[in-house]
């Protein structure tokens, strides 16, 4: 949209209080509260923030403000707050493009993609829990009615109805925003919630899931609860994946270019789709560090005796590298032709990085002309020991967060999703942040080991 037809808006809308907002290395929101009268202000760069004062942004307290540039197209009206819209915005420093930017690093990605005639869609699958806070502190399912107890609650209607107007709100703020929502459930977790959405190019995919996060926050807390996107809050209950749907189009956004009704192998995967899936399976470690980036996320990827030790019977995750027809013990499915889904994917990633790490992987399965191999085929992955594991020539999925970490450095693939600047500065994030973690004494440890020797 041009700088006029948002003006517009901005007066359609009544709008007079604009968020500046972009993400830190995190994904986590940070914003800056504009009025609507220094619109022009705005646009010509007078958001500025002190880069040190946030995560993984690569600047001290000596360097230049950073400046928020507003993506005119990403604006949004925020529909549970009347009057105030949202710019989803690019970090530049002294007029240049900060290479610490998050959503800079995906705008580049789709940048290369669309210089060999790309367009990436993607659809999310947005797994969060409403949880309740004690008052020492400690974190309990949200169950308003007494009644989310069952140890499979996916689908129960009387645990669902418990946060029905939660969700009615949500879906409702959706519709307004013209995303095309079509369905929300209980998920495998009690007070584990799903919401869906029409996927869309990359960029507006991620600052959508960025914005759903937003609204989740601040919806819950009107039904008494908060709403977390962690991956795994609750040791003996299924984690919070954020699933990715891909898919490549052409530039027009006419064709989906994954889509082949002759697939030999009768998952409708073209040729093109099966070698940017063999790209992001050849990298599939790395990638792990980017799309599972937390310390949290290894509890939810646990193998072995883990897989199956959720209080519903699974932890719905992946194992290994593999992939298969609408299978969900794979970590790549392919739920139907033209498409397939990551399940590696936690609700802890930042979507850009993500989304920009998938793109480098798949482009290189293309240029490298790779191909995944046969599909695992209505195979239980949960099933196989590790024996058959090595004799199929399967892959672990990382088993904590520096082992990912390790795979993302030997990386230059993945690593050139984020650029030098940005990936160095994700593995000093991520180190420090093993460390800390790492130098916590656990109530587990305390009840194993005080008495133990």
């Amino acid at each position: 949209m041009s700088v006029e037809e948002i003006r517009s808006r901005l007066r359609k809308d009544k709008v007079d209080y604009m968020l500046a907002q972009y993400v830190d290395i995190h994904g986590t929101p940070r914003c800056k509260g504009v009025p609507a009268s220094a619109f022009d202000l705005f646009v010509a760069g007078s958001a500025g923030f002190a880069g040190a004062a946030v995560s993984g942004m690569g600047q001290g307290p000596h360097d230049h403000d950073m400046i928020a540039i507003p993506d005119l197209d990403s604006y949004t009206p925020v529909p549970w707050e009347e009057g105030v819209a949202r710019f989803a915005c690019d970090i530049t420093v002294d007029g240049t493009p900060w290479a610490y930017c998050p959503r800079t690093a995906l705008r580049l990605a789709c940048d290369r993609l669309r210089q060999e005639g790309y367009v990436m869609m993607v659809g999310v699958e947005a797994e969060h829990f409403l949880v309740s806070r004690r008052p020492d502190g400690s974190i309990v399912p949200f169950d308003p009615d007494g009644v989310d107890t069952m140890d499979k609650p996916c689908y129960d209607f009387k645990s669902l109805s418990g946060s029905m107007g939660y969700l009615r709100t949500l879906i409702g703020y959706l519709e307004r925003l013209g995303w095309e929502p079509y369905a929300s459930d209980h998920e495998d977790a009690n007070s584990q919630y799903e919401l869906n959405w029409k996927y869309a190019e990359a960029v507006t995919s991620a600052d959508r899931l960025t914005f759903y996060k937003m609204m989740t926050s601040q919806v819950a807390k009107r039904f008494g609860a908060i709403a977390t996107h962690m991956p795994k809050p609750f040791a003996k209950l299924t984690g919070s994946g954020c699933h990715f749907h891909i898919s490549l189009w052409d530039l027009e956004r006419q064709k989906n270019l994954f889509l082949d009704g002759d697939d030999r192998r009768g998952l409708g995967l073209s040729t093109l789709g099966y070698r940017f899936l063999a790209g992001a399976m050849s990298h599939a470690r790395a990638l792990a560090a980017v799309v599972a980036p937390t310390v949290n996320d290894y509890k939810r990827l646990s193998v072995g005796e883990f897989l199956t030790g959720a209080t519903s019977g699974f932890t719905w995750t992946p194992a290994f590298v593999s992939y298969g027809d609408n299978n969900r013990t794979q970590m790549f499915r392919i739920p139907e032709p033209g498409r397939f889904e990551c399940r590696l994917v936690s609700g802890s990633v930042n979507p850009y990085l993500g989304m920009a790490a998938f793109i480098a992987a798949g482009l290189d399965g293309i240029h490298r002309k790779l191909d995944p191999g046969e599909p695992n085929a209505g195979r239980n992955m949960y099933t196989m020991t590790l024996d058959e594991v090595k004799r199929h020539g399967l892959a672990l999925v990382p088993q904590s967060l520096p082992e990912a970490v390790d795979a993302f450095e030997a990386d230059p693939v993945i690593q050139s999703a984020l650029g030098p600047e940005l990936a160095a500065e994700f593995v000093k994030v991520k180190r420090q942040e093993w460390v800390k973690y790492h130098n916590t004494i656990s109530q587990w440890e305390i009840d194993r080991y005080l008495t133990l020797f």
